[in-house]
């Protein structure tokens, strides 16, 4: 199977550390998440993999190599100027089948194959993971009618949303809405494929799933992979 890790952000809501290193070397306990990914992929039955890379390319193509430590036939993508995070796929080569695109600084126990395995059973073009998260809204919250009267009041109410994992299963098809060489990112391509009526699908996900992009949530994950480890590797790593 196919997959594509998008690598090549600055990271700056890191900073300063990722300012002379790039985010999915960032570690996580012992190891880069992006070891971890690669692994976690690689016991999943993705064993063709692209890294597309931008920032500071040259330390994580000299990390990882060209993947034989994990099993893996690796290979590198690598953007001269910024394209997003969907602009980069129209790069990679060699797409012809189902492919999952995720970014590479996640930290998650999500089981990839059956994502993949519900994307083609179900006939979708593009199928994003989501992950159930509520948010306290620390103000008193007023509702309001068309006549400005005053219809409901909450104190301080809990919002539940679906919020993207970063993790995607898409069709080659796909492909054919990312000009080349333009930016795009991927909530964009969903919003197109979506106002085309493109079937695009979710997959729930409700296990572990922190995304390293802050200073807070870099820190609960290094204490949430030391307290769970074998949850994110696997056992043989």
């Amino acid at each position: 199977m196919k997959a594509v890790i998008l690598a090549g952000g600055k990271g700056t809501r890191l900073a300063p550390y990722t300012t002379a290193f790039p985010k999915p070397l960032m570690p996580i306990g012992d190891r880069p998440i992006l070891d971890i990914v690669l692994r976690q992929l690689a016991a999943s039955g993705f064993d063709d993999i692209t890294l597309a890379v931008g920032h500071l390319a040259e330390l994580i193509m000299a990390y990882c190599g060209d993947g034989s430590r994990y099993g893996v036939s690796l290979g590198y993508s690598r953007e001269d100027a910024p394209l997003g995070t969907a602009g980069p796929l129209a790069q990679v080569p060699g797409i012809e089948s189902t492919f999952l695109t995720m970014n590479g600084d996640l930290l998650t126990a999500i089981d990839y194959r059956e994502m993949v395995a519900l994307h083609r059973a179900r006939g979708h073009v593009a199928t994003v993971a989501t992950f159930e998260r509520d948010i306290t809204v620390d103000l008193g919250v007023i509702e309001t009618d068309d006549h400005e009267m005053v219809i409901n009041y909450r104190e301080k109410p809990t919002i539940r949303y679906l919020a993207s994992t970063g993790i995607y299963v898409f069709e080659p098809d796909v492909l054919k809405h990312i000009q080349p060489n333009v930016r795009l990112d991927l909530p964009d391509l969903i919003l197109s494929l979506v106002a085309q009526q493109l079937p695009v699908g979710n997959y729930a996900f409700r296990g572990r799933w922190l995304d390293i992009g802050r200073h807070d949530d870099y820190a609960e994950a290094n204490a949430v992979f030391e307290s769970h480890r074998d949850e994110f590797l696997p056992r043989d790593s």
